[in-house]
C-alpha cells in the first residue's frame, strides 16, 4: 500500500482485477486501503506479514487464489541503502526470494517486478535504453540487477514462468482524486514530499544538492513520470505476459528530463504559492542527467507516458493540500 502501489491498486480494481495486497506496513499506512476502496469502488484484500515470511505469504497466495504478482515490497532510499546495506539485501533480494519460492509453493508463474533505472549507474550514453550496460553505484541498485538476474535464471530453468522486469525512473505526482500520493514514513528522500512538507510547515525550506551541474540552470535534470503513467505500465506488462512467456526488461519514463529548478517553478504555478529553498552541496552518486529511451515498452506493450508536467503538479498540490487537512 505504499506509493507506486497504491496507485497500481486502484487501476487494477478500475481494471476489472480482484485485488489482494501483502504488505507489512514499514513504509505504508493501513488508512490507505480505505482511500483505495472509495477511488475505485471495489473490496480490496489485505494481509498484513512480512515477505520475508514464506508460510504466511505462501498461505496468502493459495487462500486467495492468486493467479499473478506484482512485486513492489523493496526499501528504495538510494542513501539509506549504503547506510544499511544488509538489510536492504534482506528485505530486496532475501525477500524476493521468498516471493518466489511462495509463488512456487502455490503454483504462479506470472510475475511484475518493480525494478529501478539505478540499475545502470553512470551513463555510458543517453538516454538510457534496456541495452545499457549495467553497473549499479549503490548497495539499492545492485539490489535490483541481482533479483533481476535471479528472475532471468528462473525463466531459463522453468520455460511456464513469464516476468516482466520495470525499470522505474522517477515517480512522481498522486491521483487525480487527491486521495492517495507519496506520503513516506519518516524523513522523505524524494522531491515532492520534501516540497509538500515544506508547504504543510514541517520543513523551513527545500534543499536543492548542487546549482553547478552542466545544465541549462545548473540543477540536475531527471526524467519524472506521473504515478499514474507508471501504474498504466504495470496493466500493460501484466495483459501482454499473459500470452509471452520469459523474463523481460522494460524501462518506464517519459523520454525527457526536467530540472529540479523547473520541476519547483511549474509546482509554485500549479499551488500559487512559493516555495523556500537553499542550495547546498551536491550529493554522492547523483549525476548531472538521466532520462529513458522508452521506445521498447511502446512498441511491446503498447504503454507510453500521457501525462503531463501540469499534470504531475496539479495532483501533487491537490494531494498535499489534503494531507495537510487530515
Amino acid at each position: 500500500m505504499g506509493y507506486i502501489g497504491s496507485h497500481t491498486a486502484v487501476l487494477l480494481a478500475n481494471s476489472g482485477h480482484r485485488v489482494h495486497i501483502y504488505d507489512n506496513l514499514c513504509n505504508s499506512n493501513v488508512g490507505t486501503l480505505e482511500r483505495i476502496q472509495k477511488i475505485s469502488s471495489q473490496k480490496i484484500g489485505f494481509t498484513e506479514g512480512d515477505i520475508r515470511d514464506t508460510e504466511k505469504l505462501t498461505n496468502a497466495l493459495r487462500d486467495e487464489k492468486i493467479e499473478a504478482v506484482i512485486h513492489l515490497a523493496g526499501l528504495k532510499a538510494v542513501g539509506e541503502s549504503s547506510q544499511k546495506p544488509i538489510e536492504y539485501y534482506a528485505n530486496n533480494v532475501q525477500g524476493s526470494i521468498s516471493l518466489i519460492q511462495a509463488m512456487q509453493a502455490a503454483g504462479i508463474n506470472t510475475l511484475v517486478f518493480s525494478s529501478s533505472a539505478t540499475v545502470y549507474g553512470d551513463p555510458v550514453y543517453l538516454p538510457y535504453d534496456e541495452d545499457h550496460p549495467t553497473k549499479p553505484t549503490n548497495p539499492y541498485g545492485r539490489n535490483k540487477l541481482q533479483v533481476e538476474e535471479i528472475l532471468r535464471d528462473l525463466s531459463v530453468s522453468d520455460k511456464a514462468w513469464k516476468i516482466a522486469c520495470l525499470r522505474y525512473f522517477n515517480p512522481v505526482g498522486a491521483h487525480e482524486s487527491g486521495l492517495i500520493g507519496e506520503d513516506p514514513n519518516g524523513i522523505p528522500n524524494n522531491l515532492m514530499p520534501v516540497i509538500g512538507q515544506v508547504v504543510n510547515g514541517k520543513l523551513l525550506s527545500l534543499s536543492i544538492f548542487g546549482d553547478d551541474y552542466d545544465t541549462p540552470d545548473g540543477t540536475g535534470k531527471r526524467d519524472y513520470i506521473h504515478v499514474m503513467d507508471l501504474a498504466e505500465g504495470h496493466l500493460a506488462a501484466l495483459s501482454w505476459l499473459g500470452s509471452n512467456p520469459g523474463c523481460h526488461t522494460f524501462n518506464l519514463g517519459s523520454g525527457d528530463s526536467i530540472s529540479v529548478l523547473d520541476l519547483l517553478h511549474h509546482f509554485e504555478q500549479a499551488s500559487g504559492q512559493k516555495i523556500p529553498y537553499q542550495v547546498v552541496g551536491r550529493r554522492p552518486g547523483d549525476l548531472p542527467e538521466y532520462y529513458a529511451k522508452a521506445d521498447k515498452a511502446e512498441k511491446v506493450l503498447g504503454w507510453k507516458t500521457q501525462k503531463k508536467l501540469s499534470d504531475i503538479c496539479n495532483s501533487s498540490w491537490l494531494w498535499i493540500k489534503n494531507s495537510r487537512q487530515n
